[in-house]
């Protein structure tokens, strides 16, 4: 097993001002974080700062010895007084049992999820996983296996469903201004920056990640779920690589690339990842290929890359609306257009998270925009969201949408926070556990099936070893 980078280079959204030392008074959580990639500073700068007082890190594995170092380093800058243990993965289970491990974090590549959270809960821990929970029908099985065996809790952080624009249509939805849901448009385009990323790294694999239909899009259609309450049926699924990898760089005529981007010697190109130019890239990947021989830099017109750029789906709920989806991981701009209809009106969300990519040689150029907040010039598209519902028979209205500090509008923060102090009352329930994560994946792992098929896919035909309408195995 090679452990390499989290699903997605984020920048931390936990407010690292509280206190590490914590209140003595109140229990602190023992927590273990498997996966030491770009995904697990967000959890640590929250155990060591705003969340000191009910959280506590005894400890950090993974397989790079090199990225462990990297986050010892943060943590003696966030006030740690001594570096937390370290334990190879293999012995995770001797871990959690010898030293009173209450819950694992679990922040490694999307195919060795269901091996840590299977093995967490038999050894007697609770886990938070990121998504996706798991990629494939059997890791889905064995999760629920376990889960009815130890009656231990699985946490899948969905943190868009904290995103203030995303909970702003979820209220219109729920309060039944537009009606009853008969159907919903979602169009969801990843840029030549974002996008590329997922095909230079270990996504780039199907067998990593079960391609963006699991690793990406898991998180779009638990939104879908989320907004109308509802558990998908059947998907039917259509899509292809039709952009990135090597036969469509030589059908552009291209000509020969590297097969890396961080090379002297090498002309500018905006597809061209090169870690040096990035201090933290540099340090916690480049620096640190000597312990597995991770790449992270893959030129994304190489040969070898199994997922597809171009998705399509079409999605039917148990309750009757349809979801038409798709997903394009090589636009020229970043964001998403949602647009729900009812019964009594429309309801249509738009978020353009970068409005242009502008190959600069000049500044950093920010991988993950939702993460990240930016500023891109663009005279005709302008980075912002905007909701907009019209009733039937009515003028349509603008709802307004108040976004918080931190990444994804402050919907990072809001996650940690019941992630660590527990979830309080959310009419709109936001909290999310293990059968949501099944709900999400089910839609991809049956989109992938379809693809393979050619044929629609009924999700209760799978045999995922849970009911998900009901959440009982």
């Amino acid at each position: 097993m090679v452990n390499v980078d989290t699903a997605e280079t984020h920048s931390p959204g936990a407010d690292t001002s509280a206190s590490a030392t914590g209140n003595a008074d109140r229990h602190r959580t023992r927590m273990a974080l498997i996966g030491t990639g770009g995904r697990s500073e967000m959890y640590i700068r929250a155990i060591y700062g705003q969340h000191a007082d009910v959280a506590e890190l005894v400890a950090l594995s993974d397989v790079n010895q090199g990225r462990v170092e990297f986050y010892q380093e943060l943590i003696k800058e966030l006030g740690g007084t001594e570096p937390v243990a370290y334990f190879e993965p293999a012995k995770l289970t001797e871990f959690i049992q010898a030293n009173g491990i209450e819950r694992v974090i679990v922040t490694t590549p999307d195919y060795t999820h269901a091996d840590y959270i299977v093995e967490a809960l038999e050894a007697g821990a609770d886990v938070v996983v990121e998504k996706p929970l798991t990629i494939d029908v059997e890791g889905c099985r064995r999760i629920t296996a376990a889960v009815a065996e130890t009656g231990r809790n699985v946490v899948v952080t969905f943190n868009y469903r904290y995103s203030p624009r995303n909970t702003a249509l979820k209220e219109i939805i729920q309060n039944g201004v537009i009606g009853k849901v008969t159907s919903i448009d979602f169009t969801w385009v990843l840029d030549t920056v974002h996008g590329a990323d997922y095909f230079r790294r270990w996504h780039r694999e199907k067998k990593n990640s079960g391609g963006l239909l699991i690793h990406k899009a898991s998180h779009h259609f638990d939104l879908v779920n989320w907004w109308i309450n509802d558990v998908p049926e059947r998907v039917f699924a259509s899509g292809g690589l039709r952009f990135y990898g090597d036969k469509n760089a030589a059908e552009r005529g291209l000509g020969a690339r590297p097969e890396r981007g961080t090379v002297d010697g090498l002309a500018r190109d905006p597809f061209r990842l090169d870690m040096r130019e990035d201090e933290r890239l540099k340090a916690l990947y480049y620096d640190n290929e000597k312990f597995d021989g991770y790449l992270r830099d893959q030129d994304v017109f190489t040969e070898g890359i199994t997922i597809e750029d171009n998705l399509a789906l079409v999605v039917d709920y148990q309750g009757g609306p349809t979801l038409s989806y798709s997903l394009n991981a090589h636009s020229p701009w970043e964001g998403y257009r949602v647009s729900v209809n009812g019964t009594e009106g429309r309801a249509e969300l738009e978020v353009v998270e970068r409005a242009a990519v502008q190959f600069s040689t000049d500044k950093k150029t920010v991988v993950d925009p939702s993460a990240t907040p930016i500023e891109e010039e663009d005279v005709v598209r302008l980075n912002g969201e905007r909701l907009v519902v019209q009733r039937h028979w009515e003028a349509a209205y603008e709802v307004p949408i108040v976004n918080g500090e931190g990444g994804h509008g402050g919907g990072d923060n809001l996650l940690l926070s019941d992630l660590f102090n527990g979830p309080g009352v959310d009419p709109l329930g936001r909290p999310s556990g293990y059968i949501d994560g099944l709900r999400s994946v089910s839609v991809g792992i049956a989109g992938n099936q379809s693809l393979d098929t050619e044929l629609p896919v009924r999700i209760s035909e799978l045999g995922l070893g849970v009911d998900l309408s009901r959440g009982q195995a």
